[in-house]
């Protein structure tokens, strides 16, 4: 059986694996690194740095979609009070389409290891793609581990960034605002 994880970054990826691997000893486990979500540039590029060097520690295949931050920003710009749901589903998405691609049985993601995510929204956005790409998605829950795992990432001096990713939750960490509240209504936001 050959299985997808989404990995939105190395130090979210560590207990996640160690489960999968543990749980599914004969599988084979191919990462998946795609969050266009992720701002700026240099935030993306550090993150998918850590995560190289760590899937290489793991001896773990990591397969990557280039980075497009327009095709996000075009989706959540005059929707951000949906920001997040959109952007798993845009993930998930993404992910299961390449569980098909490689030939996986199924996918899952350590989006459902954060203590932080919307765990509902993830599993409604992976559920969605698994329909609509014919892949089994994996329900685990990985957050009872999160503690855990940021130790191991403490330990082995990965960089574990401050924010989601996003511009609005650099925004939110930074300015300690909600960005969504200050933007300008548009013509084409639905409302």
């Amino acid at each position: 059986m050959k299985l997808l994880l989404h990995i939105c970054c190395a130090p979210c990826a560590i207990m996640p694996l160690a489960e999968l691997r543990k749980g599914f000893a004969e599988t084979q486990i191919i990462g998946y690194f795609f969050n266009p979500n992720i701002q700026p540039f240099k935030e993306h590029e550090r993150r998918l740095t850590t995560l190289r060097q760590w899937a290489r520690d793991q001896a773990l295949p990591l397969e990557e979609k280039p980075y497009n931050p327009l095709g996000w920003l075009r989706q959540v710009v005059y929707n951000e009070s949906r920001r997040c749901s959109i952007c798993y589903q845009m993930r998930m998405l993404e992910a299961g389409r390449m569980a098909r691609q490689l030939g996986c049985q199924a996918f899952t993601s350590t989006l459902l290891y954060s203590i932080y995510q919307d765990r509902p929204a993830i599993l409604a956005a992976a559920n969605s793609a698994a329909l609509t790409c014919g892949v089994d998605f994996l329900e685990m829950d990985f957050r009872p581990l999160w503690r855990e795992g940021q130790g191991k990432a403490r330990e082995l001096e990965l960089y574990r960034q401050p924010y989601c990713g996003c511009i609005y939750s650099e925004a939110e960490r930074y300015m300690k605002t909600d960005l969504t509240l200050s933007l300008p209504r548009g013509e084409n936001n639905g409302v």
